[in-house]
C-alpha cells in the first residue's frame, strides 16, 4: 500500500502536465522552448508547474507570491529526490 501511495504522489504532477499539454497551449505560452517543459516533466514537475503558473498569471515575471510559490515548489521537488534516496538507503 505504501508503494502505491508513492507512485500516485509522484505521478500526479506529471499527469497534470500531460493534460495541460494535451488540452491547452499553456506550455507554449509559458516557456520559450520545448526543452524546459520536457526536462521539468522528468526532473522537477512541481517547479515546472509553479513556473508555468507564474508566467501565465503574472505577465511573465517571477515576483511576490509567485516567487514564494516557485521556491516552495523547488523545496518540494528536492524533498522528493531526497526522500526517495533516504528510502533506498533503508532497504
Amino acid at each position: 500500500m505504501g508503494c502505491l501511495l508513492v507512485v500516485i504522489g509522484l505521478a500526479v504532477p506529471r499527469l497534470l502536465m500531460f493534460f495541460i499539454w494535451l488540452l491547452t497551449d499553456w506550455l507554449g505560452r509559458g516557456f520559450e522552448t520545448r526543452v524546459w517543459p520536457i526536462l521539468g516533466f522528468i526532473f522537477l514537475p512541481y517547479t515546472t508547474l509553479a513556473y508555468l503558473a507564474a508566467m501565465l498569471n503574472n505577465n511573465h515575471a517571477l515576483s511576490g507570491f509567485w516567487l514564494v510559490l516557485f521556491v516552495l515548489a523547488i523545496l518540494v521537488d528536492i524533498g522528493n529526490w531526497g526522500g526517495s534516496r533516504a528510502a533506498s538507503r533503508r532497504r
